[in-house]
């Protein structure tokens, strides 16, 4: 069963102007199933298709570069592009000469690899659209297309909506993680598919960028990660936990970050005090992945658990992340903290505006979760401070004061 995805509207939109266009996300996102069903049958099949997957397609693609797109004409879909770095030069080549859009459809599962190739040969040449796991949004066949910001326009629209998924519902969503497989087949065991989906990015994506080594300690490294979800990074505290001098650590850091299992989210900085915390907040991006690598047995346990208000923030994040990528923006994400504990959970920029925003598990929140709110009142141009609000497991959206007020998990 097919699960629509918002990110059909800038693929195609970027097919229009780009002749060659880039899926990317993390394995089992459903970057293939996208090509598939809104390029490839929207276009009457007319395209073709490779996966570098397919051994002996892999070998003449990474020794006879020169040939391949002889066999496979263009418009062509190249899948797990990834593995054969030697067909950019000669997708450059295509591109310049026949200079039209929608030659190349292309997808690929690690960043880190991947933009290094563009950014030699095809840099002014590709569209790029980055995709991760369904959003609520998707899960419930929403076609509301909007990226998140608390102004007064948006609730208005989102008060329009149906109900959401109930309180129950969603931590279920938050245990098993918003990979489409899981999220298409209710009954799927987590377990099985998070073990598989770890051996398979280990000997794939992981072995493809580096020479791990001791495989145990690199998983060990990602369980440390994910006990630190919706955390400030101490680098030195997690390489020191797993055994692990700094410099490895640093390096299994960016394949995390890289291959989009980990997010770090930077913090804010314009001069409003001289005492700000300068390291990022660590995310998981799948907080099915995270719950498995930590051991999380059932929603409820996980839910009541001394991590619950981690993975709520940490999916809060995702959701928030999925809603500007899915509609090919470069999320404006921000966090604040100084060394007087003061926190703001996220800072959206948008228009010069500064949106504070906090995220609480509770159902009855209160304007003493907006404290911190008030450093930005210092801000200086050309910034200056947005709407803003809580973020949370409540039912209505009602307001705090003037500029702020409580919005329900499911208006994201």
């Amino acid at each position: 069963m097919y699960i629509y995805r918002h990110a059909e509207r800038p693929l195609k939109k970027l097919s229009r102007h780009f002749g060659a266009v880039l899926v990317s996300g993390p394995r089992q996102v459903g970057k293939t199933t996208l090509v598939e069903e809104e390029i490839i049958k929207k276009k009457g099949g007319g395209i073709n298709q490779v996966s570098l997957d397919d051994p002996v397609i892999l070998e003449s693609a990474q020794n006879e570069g020169g040939r391949f797109f002889q066999d496979f004409k263009t418009p062509v879909f190249v899948d797990e592009i990834q593995y054969a770095p030697q067909l950019f030069p000669y997708i450059k080549m295509i591109v310049d000469k026949e200079k039209r859009s929608g030659l190349f459809y292309l997808s690929g599962s690690q960043q880190f690899q991947l933009m290094k190739n563009v950014s030699e040969s095809l840099a002014g040449r590709l569209g790029i659209i980055d995709i991760l796991g369904l959003s609520l949004r998707e899960m419930e066949g929403n076609r509301f297309y909007e990226p998140f910001c608390p102004t007064a326009a948006y609730i208005k629209t989102r008060q329009k909506k149906p109900p959401g998924p109930g309180y129950d519902q969603l931590w279920k969503i938050i245990w098993r993680g918003s990979m489409p497989k899981l999220s298409a087949r209710p009954s799927f065991p987590v377990r099985v598919f998070y073990g598989a989906y770890l051996r398979t990015y280990i000997e794939r994506d992981v072995r493809a960028i580096i020479n791990v080594g001791d495989e145990r300690k690199f998983l060990a490294f990602i369980r440390g990660a994910a006990a630190r979800t919706g955390q400030m990074l101490n680098l030195v505290k997690l390489a020191e936990d797993t055994d692990l001098s700094r410099s490895t650590a640093e390096r299994w850091l960016s394949i995390l970050v890289s291959s989009n299992i980990i997010y770090l989210l930077k913090p804010f900085s314009v001069n409003i005090g001289k005492r700000e915390i300068k390291a990022p907040k660590l995310y998981f991006l799948d907080t099915g992945l995270a719950a498995y690598l930590i051991g999380w047995d059932t929603p409820e346990v996980l839910r009541n658990g001394a991590m619950g208000g981690a993975f709520f923030e940490t999916f809060i994040i995702a959701e928030l992340l999925k809603s500007y990528l899915n509609a090919g923006l470069e999320p404006p994400f921000y966090y604040y903290r100084d060394k007087e504990q003061r926190e703001i959970d996220l800072l959206i920029l948008r228009n010069g505006l500064l949106h504070p925003l906090e995220i609480k598990m509770t159902a009855n929140p209160g304007k003493n979760h907006l404290r911190a709110f008030s450093v930005l009142d210092r801000l200086a141009p050309p910034y200056s401070r947005g709407p803003g609000g809580i973020i949370c497991a409540c039912q209505e959206s009602v307001s705090l004061d003037k500029e702020d007020r409580v919005i329900p998990v499911e208006y994201l």
